[in-house]
């Protein structure tokens, strides 16, 4: 039986690709990681992104926390082109919990001291600066404003609530959508100001936007067609686009597959499956692209719900039947079938970490073979922010700083009062994980 620890050895690639028919791709040359990236007259300076991990220790006005600071400082030491910055709510009931990161005018201040050490420490170390994206949420169902669910549904899902449907009055309106469209123009505008390079207007892993997806059966000007269940998405970018200043990057971090059955899930067949059909994933990116978009963040699944399909993971809170190298697969794989019929968007790929020190190998085969642009790190950027620069410079990852897949720093993170590190690797959260679990 294939072990499913994170990946060490080329020996049991070629062992998965055999026995499960993953069609894995490897190469010995990962020089491309290392190559510069043009997008909208900003240069990146290698094809490496360290992708949005929302850190709930944010202060309670929504500023930077100390270890806010701390994980971003050590982010700008890693070497990355690109820093996703993580989640920063548009509105205060948006909020996934009291601690998550809300930018407005009155601390705007504080995310530009911020984005000053980021750029300086990533000068210092590297020699040259990250592209910083800021992410634009509203966290739907999953608010937590005040620390206990307070959901804000696009509709009822059964597949989530079973037998115990959320309140109606939690199904947000037409008019209440219209004013998160409203608030996550006013959040990219602040972007600007406060200083980053470009703002993702949030739309993966069942958050409002994303929610919206999938939104068959709900009536009004947000649901049923294509165009109203996309509706949210594509005008809050619009919108974004028409009130910031040229050259600011406006993108999606996108779900291109939820995973679930129609009609609960967007990115699937209609005929009951849960399979993959890329249709009204490949129109959404096009007409974002027509609306001017260059680069998209891919993912899928939902982290709440199916997380083996959007992280795959050695050890988690359930053992999926499929083994953790499919679902990296299955990213891949359908990263590779949209870039290819939009090839001019610029597309960043997720769900590496599992690959453990082979993900630099076998990222850049895909990227060598147009299957994306970027090599996207989430949970392996917690464990070793330093990736980057070892890649760039050492050609390779060190296996004893590498993520082990082993869920902890998710568990940390829905502990009370908990915020999410790598307990295995960096002593401040082991520290912090045994004292929750006293």
């Amino acid at each position: 039986m294939i072990p499913r620890s994170v990946l060490q050895k080329k020996e049991t690639l070629d062992e998965i690709n055999g026995e499960l028919n993953c069609g894995l791709k490897y190469s010995d040359d990962i020089s491309c990681l290392k190559e510069k990236v043009l997008i909208d007259g900003k240069m990146i300076p290698n094809r490496i992104v360290y992708q949005p991990m929302e850190g709930c220790d944010a202060s309670p006005d929504g500023s930077p926390g100390e270890l806010t600071k701390r994980r971003y400082l050590r982010f700008a030491s890693g070497g990355a082109g690109i820093i996703w910055f993580e989640a920063v709510s548009c509105l205060p009931e948006g909020r996934a919990n009291p601690r998550q990161l809300m930018l407005n005018d009155e601390n705007i201040d504080k995310y530009k001291i911020l984005l000053e050490k980021i750029r300086e420490t990533a000068i210092k170390e590297n020699g040259c600066a990250p592209l910083i994206i800021m992410q634009n949420t509203h966290s739907g169902r999953y608010s937590r404003p005040n620390g206990v669910p307070e959901p804000v549904i696009a509709y009822n899902n059964e597949l989530f609530e079973k037998d115990k449907p959320i309140d109606r009055s939690r199904i947000i309106s037409d008019e209440g959508l219209d004013r998160v469209k409203e608030s996550l123009v006013k959040n990219s505008v602040l972007a600007e100001k406060a200083g980053f390079d470009g703002v993702d207007v949030k739309c993966c892993h069942r958050y409002l936007n994303s929610e919206l997806l999938s939104a068959y059966e709900r009536e009004g000007r947000y649901g049923g067609s294509f165009e109203n269940r996309t509706r949210l998405l594509r005008e809050s970018v619009e919108g974004s686009i028409q009130s910031v200043s040229k050259g600011f990057i406006v993108s999606s971090r996108l779900n291109v597959y939820d995973g679930f059955p129609y009609p609960y899930g967007f990115g699937v067949r209609r005929d009951g499956s849960s399979e993959f059909d890329k249709t009204e994933p490949v129109k959404l990116i096009k007409e974002l692209e027509m609306l001017g978009v260059k680069i998209i963040d891919i993912t899928m699944g939902n982290p709440y719900f199916n997380p083996h399909v959007n992280r795959p993971f050695a050890i988690g809170p359930y053992v999926p039947e499929e083994h953790p190298a499919a679902g990296v697969a299955r990213m891949l794989n359908v990263i590779t079938e949209i870039h290819r019929d939009v090839p001019s968007v610029k597309v960043i790929s997720s769900g590496l970490s599992w690959l453990g020190t082979l993900a630099p190998n076998i990222a850049a085969a895909y990227i060598k073979d147009g299957g994306f642009d970027f090599a996207g790190f989430g949970r392996m950027s917690l464990a070793y922010p330093d990736l980057a620069k070892d890649i760039i410079e050492k050609g390779a990852l060190d296996k004893k700083k590498i993520c082990l897949a082993c869920s902890k720093c998710t568990e940390l993170m829905r502990s009370p009062g908990g915020t999410p590190g790598c307990v295995v690797k960096d002593p401040l959260y082991t520290k912090l994980y045994r004292q929750l679990k006293k």
